[in-house]
């Protein structure tokens, strides 16, 4: 959790320097939304936490662009890199940083990628908002519920046990109602932040598995998993900020204990901040050898960075950048590899 923390504290003082010295970016009016009568097509995957707004981007482009052809869908971070590193997909959305593996996978078929920073998000942890015996959550009360050591655990009164002989939990969290878990599969970038934030140093502490317990509904569809959370009382679950937003009317997000002390519910300015402990960076990969060869494609990204494509960020419920201008000098300069990951 810390070196995400830091990841977007760093990321906000990069934007904040572009600003400072003067980004080499001055034309940021959306030349692709006007139309020059291009046509093509462009094939973007990956995320489904990013899917809204490449969507929303994507049908603003086409509608003054009818020859151009944009296919956005959303089966995981993990499936979309495979893709994209296979150059089946000319951008690659993404809820978290590309792999080393996966950069070596590009590498390896010949694949140059210019890495986009594009908005903030807050992994939502949530349950019913009919559940009124719990409130907030520490990442060891996650880890007690959801983690490899939780493997049949029906109740939430069953990870009692395990919560005591970790430490740092609530003992109220540990009531005798049915447990039913619903979240995002191991092909989500969603899965992979949860697993880094919340399981992978508690595992590696007791010699288990990164992982989460294999026995709750997982799906790679937000809205299956939001419609799983609401089902049920006593449920928990995770999805991005922009779909907790969308659906209070049937899930209630849980505070997060920031490990000092304070309960931190996600709302834009928390994320925005680094004070809500699960705010992550949202990426798009974009393969640069296609930029450079198909004026479509370029005309898109072009369109993507203006103030108008990235407007859809917060039109799609999730948090944008302070400042826009190292995210549109690494396109505008070409940059190949990672600007903003390490």
């Amino acid at each position: 959790m810390q070196r995400w923390t830091r990841l977007i504290a760093t990321l906000a003082v990069v934007a904040l320097v572009g600003a400072a010295c003067g980004s080499s970016t001055t034309d940021t009016t959306a030349s692709g939304g006007e139309g020059d009568g291009s046509s093509g097509t462009i094939l973007i995957s990956g995320s489904s936490t990013v899917e809204p707004i490449s969507a929303r981007v994507a049908e603003e482009y086409s509608n003054a662009n009818s020859g151009v052809g944009i296919t956005v869908e959303g089966p995981g971070t993990g499936d979309g890199f495979k893709k994209f590193c296979e150059g089946e997909t000319d951008i690659s959305d993404a809820s978290r940083a590309i792999k080393d593996t996966e950069a070596e996978a590009c590498a390896e078929a010949g694949i140059d990628w210019i890495e986009l920073y594009i908005a903030i998000d807050g992994l939502s942890v949530l349950t019913s908002p009919d559940n009124d015996l719990v409130a907030c959550v520490t990442f060891n009360d996650l880890y007690a519920l959801t983690g490899p050591e939780s493997t049949g655990f029906g109740r939430w009164s069953d990870a009692a046990e395990l919560a005591q002989e970790i430490g740092g939990v609530s003992d109220s969290n540990y009531f005798d109602e049915d447990l039913a878990i619903t979240g995002p599969g191991e092909e989500s970038g969603t899965y992979d932040t949860f697993v880094e934030f919340v399981i992978e140093d508690l595992a590696e502490e007791r010699g288990q598995d990164a992982a989460t317990r294999p026995d709750y509904v997982a799906s790679p569809n937000d809205n299956v998993i939001i419609e799983g959370i609401a089902g049920s009382r006593y449920s928990l679950g995770w999805v991005g900020y922009a779909f907790f937003a969308e659906n209070t009317d049937q899930v209630a997000a849980l505070a997060v204990d920031n490990g000092e002390g304070g309960c931190v519910a996600p709302t834009e300015d928390t994320i925005a901040s680094g004070e809500y402990p699960l705010s992550r960076p949202l990426y798009i990969y974009v393969n640069a050898q296609r930029a450079a060869d198909n004026p479509v494609l370029k005309s898109f990204v072009d369109y993507y960075m203006s103030d108008e494509g990235l407007a859809e960020v917060s039109n799609a419920g999730y948090v944008p950048l302070a400042d826009y201008g190292p995210t549109r000098d690494a396109w505008n300069g070409e940059v190949i590899g990672r600007s903003f990951s390490s």
